[in-house]
């Protein structure tokens, strides 16, 4: 999965990794996304990720702004 491999190596404690890999979850759920070797999913983890670092933490609001910054509805 595209979200353990870019937060492995960070210093998220571990109710921000649950929380950023909630939030990534609902995104590829939103996105109709299913398999996780798809190249988009790496978009969406890393998009995740630097949200996630703004202190947010509502998981669905971080999926929600992703989704919009990525520009979809």
């Amino acid at each position: 999965m595209a979200i353990y491999k870019l937060i492995q190596n960070t210093v998220f404690e571990p109710k921000d990794i649950e929380r950023l890999v909630t939030a990534f979850e609902l995104t590829l759920r939103a996105l109709r996304l299913k398999d996780r070797d798809d190249p988009i999913t790496q978009l969406v983890a890393e998009k995740i990720i630097a949200i996630g670092r703004t202190g947010i933490e509502n998981p669905a609001e971080i999926s929600n702004l992703a989704l919009k910054e990525l520009g979809l509805p």
